[in-house]
């Protein structure tokens, strides 16, 4: 089985997309199946994750302390939180406040020298579509844990150099609990 030094997460958190504006309607469902918690953390992760690995792990207010947990599952520690920033667009989701932010939890296991420094831990990138994040963020990964073996879980599109498992794309590797696309 294939084992990763950098593996990159974007986990379909079990969360509603919002009513549409004006509607005064009830939240709807995500396009895409979600998880719980309990699912996320169950994931194998700790089978393709080399003894010496970098985690990269998208997560959202919501769940930012839930992601350290996850991580700890995945058999990493949480490093630094990385924060994306993005600018207004509409009424957007949330309650009191609109979500104009993302985090990226980088997390290691084992002794896995980084090769840069970046010298901020927020960005400003510019929207999507729903969920889909700014590529600059897997090219400052290479930069920074280094051209690796390395693999994009919940991917929504394929990306050069990296592997990739997800129900948006045909994916390149069946996790090790059979789960795969």
């Amino acid at each position: 089985m294939k084992k990763y030094q950098i593996i990159y997460a974007d986990p379909p958190w079990d969360v509603m997309r919002g009513c549409d504006w004006g509607s005064g309607g009830v939240s709807k469902p995500l396009p895409y199946p979600t998880m719980t918690i309990e699912q996320i953390k169950a994931l194998p992760i700790k089978n393709i994750a080399e003894k010496d690995a970098h985690l990269y792990l998208w997560t959202i207010n919501k769940y930012v302390r839930d992601a350290y947990d996850i991580a700890e599952a995945w058999g990493f520690k949480a490093s630094c939180l990385i924060t994306w920033c993005k600018k207004r667009h509409g009424i957007g989701l949330g309650g009191a406040f609109t979500q104009t932010t993302e985090f990226l939890l980088f997390c290691r296991r084992g002794t896995l020298k980084t090769q840069k420094r970046i010298d901020t831990t927020w960005f400003l990138a510019e929207r999507n579509l729903h969920s889909r994040k700014p590529m600059m963020f897997m090219d400052m990964i290479v930069e920074v844990s280094g051209d690796l073996p390395r693999v994009e879980l919940f991917s929504r599109r394929k990306a050069l150099g990296w592997d990739c498992w997800g129900n948006e794309v045909d994916s390149d590797i069946v996790l090790p609990n059979g789960e795969g696309e």
